[in-house]
């Protein structure tokens, strides 16, 4: 069943789900904005694959395992510094209505799954989907981990349905194919992208006066991100650190320093 949604809004837009009776949307804890009295809300600690309702098997070991995969679930979500718990809304006796916002200033996208292509997105950009999306994790490795901030871990929505991500600014969509078969971005435009996309880290220039001066004078830091291949990139035109050191010089703590880049005191 397809998820009935509109985004709303300008600067901070917003998703109004409109759900059939017993049709179930879930969301992270903090991005629910308000629903109709028909709309029951129940808060788990599992996923949509670990939930109540899932057919474990009978008996202690069936109740054991389910115990363990929501522990699971809910370790990779505190490591990625995600909300521990998922709040589930499901339409009772009639059709009902939800609503969902991000965090920042900013656009909102829905995405659809039909099970043959999984999406990526940065960490906090989830806000709400059908109870037919699973939500993941999923953690780079690699040199993309160890040389990138941003990328290492990763949300990671898979299934059938309709997806709702937030981002900060305006979004643009991207394909790489489209430039040759690669674009480099700051790593903190990043939005989302489909699987696919060969997503890295890589060092801004060499280790000579050039690189340095990108680095140092840039305000770039020393990495970019890199995107390869055939498929949709979605990125975001004010970064969270942009808006944060934005804030701090308002409010008169510049942290960022003359330069930018290597020389930023942001510590997130």
């Amino acid at each position: 069943m397809t998820l009935q949604q509109e985004i709303v809004g300008n600067a901070m837009q917003m998703a109004i789900v409109s759900l059939s009776p017993g049709q179930t949307v879930y969301c992270e804890a903090g991005k629910f904005l308000f629903k109709t009295t028909n709309v029951t809300m129940e808060t788990r600690l599992s996923g949509p694959s670990g939930g109540a309702g899932q057919q474990q098997g009978p008996g202690m070991g069936g109740m054991l395992r389910q115990a363990m995969g929501t522990a699971m679930q809910v370790g990779q979500r505190m490591l990625a510094g995600e909300s521990m718990a998922f709040q589930y809304f499901t339409a009772q006796g009639g059709e009902g209505t939800v609503g969902f916002a991000g965090v920042l200033p900013g656009e909102m996208r829905a995405l659809e799954l039909d099970g043959t292509r999984a999406w990526f997105a940065e960490k906090d950009a989830f806000v709400a989907a059908e109870a037919g999306v699973e939500f993941g994790i999923a953690f780079q490795g690699g040199r993309s981990g160890t040389t990138g901030g941003e990328g290492f871990i990763l949300e990671k929505f898979t299934g059938h349905g309709t997806v709702i991500i937030a981002g900060a600014g305006n979004f643009i969509d991207l394909n790489p194919a489209d430039f040759g078969g690669r674009i480099e971005v700051d790593t903190g435009c990043v939005v989302a992208f489909e699987e696919g996309i060969r997503y890295g880290v890589q060092r801004v220039g060499g280790l000579n006066r050039q690189g340095l001066m990108n680095a140092v004078f840039g305000g770039e830091g020393l990495s970019l991100a890199t995107l390869e291949g055939n498929g949709r990139v979605i990125l975001q035109s004010l970064t969270i650190e942009g808006l944060a050191n934005a804030l701090k010089k308002a409010q008169g703590g510049d942290k960022q320093g003359p330069t930018g880049g290597m020389f930023s005191t942001h510590t997130g």
